[in-house]
């Protein structure tokens, strides 16, 4: 039988009065993970249970999917083309009242009856896919490919959508695999960061930069490590790079999972779930040790100080 991991007909945004009036067999969670830290999820209700708005000559299901992401994102995208469309065609006397509302009212219909249960598919098939990879037998594989390749997609500005496989992940299988080693990444290019101010240790100007910029990483936040020093000498990002794999893999290896989407860096131990939470300590200590080494051994042999 099919099912459905989502909340079905709450209004948005909603109170927890109305969640305890909604009659539903399924207990409610909620987690931080949403943007607004709003997100809910129930156990799987039988889709012959879901409630259903009656139009007479066709009927939609009550589902919100506030715990989906791309039905959200293709509602978006239908909003600005009808937005735009009614703007050209509608006269300007009437368009501030006009435009939108038509480009409401119709996105909002076309959001539930078309691109809701199509962005559900697909969300749910990303993460089924992702949770397949750092689950299945190259998990190993799949864990090293990206702890490698995340810091280059942060200099594109790609990261981003990982925030999106992240809620799936946690909306379909209750917590993340993926956050771990994302964590685990901005911890590796800090670590480069602290090999580069061993070996410029005397440079007081080089200190200037390097010191902010690792614990700005350490916290979360790599992006001034990066493009202020790993990528000014090539070389600590590589070697950052090679410790978050090495890290992801370990990370992957114990399944260590994360509740919800959090700060990353040394903090995003706090999101990890309790009983994963020494093995992601193992994990921010290879990702701490190696590119710390890996780029002192370098850095000597390339005559950096």
């Amino acid at each position: 039988m099919e099912r459905y991991n989502d909340i079905r007909g709450l209004p948005y945004p909603f109170n927890l009065a109305s969640i305890r009036s909604f009659s539903s067999p399924s207990p409610i969670t909620m987690s931080t993970s949403c943007p607004l830290g709003i997100a809910f999820a129930v156990r799987p209700s039988a889709v012959a249970d879901i409630p259903k708005w009656d139009f007479g000559f066709f009927t939609i299901n009550m589902i919100g999917y506030q715990a989906q992401v791309i039905p959200a994102m293709l509602a978006a995208f239908t909003l600005v083309y009808l937005e735009k469309f009614f703007r050209k065609i509608c006269p300007p006397v009437i368009s501030m009242i006009v435009v939108p509302f038509c480009s409401l009212v119709l996105s909002v219909i076309i959001a539930h009856t078309v691109l809701g249960p199509i962005g559900w598919k697909i969300g749910t098939f990303i993460s089924d896919i992702v949770y397949a990879g750092i689950s299945g037998s190259f998990r190993v594989v799949f864990g090293a490919i990206f702890g490698f390749v995340y810091a280059p997609l942060v200099i594109t500005g790609l990261h981003h959508m990982s925030n999106a496989i992240d809620m799936q992940l946690i909306a379909d299988f209750g917590g993340t695999m993926l956050w771990p080693m994302i964590a685990l990444s901005n911890i590796a290019q800090g670590s480069a960061v602290l090999g580069m101010i061993y070996l410029q240790r005397k440079n007081a100007a080089a200190q200037e930069v390097n010191v902010p910029s690792c614990i700005s990483c350490y916290l979360g936040v790599t992006e001034p490590a990066m493009f202020g020093v790993n990528l000014k000498f090539h070389f600590p990002f590589i070697c950052g790079m090679i410790g978050s794999a090495i890290a992801a893999v370990v990370c992957v290896a114990t399944s260590t999972t994360a509740n919800a989407i959090g700060v990353g860096g040394i903090p995003g131990i706090l999101s990890i779930q309790p009983a994963y939470m020494l093995s992601f300590a193992l994990c921010m200590a290879i990702a701490i040790v190696v590119p710390f080494v890996l780029t002192v051994i370098v850095g000597r042999k390339k005559g950096v100080a």
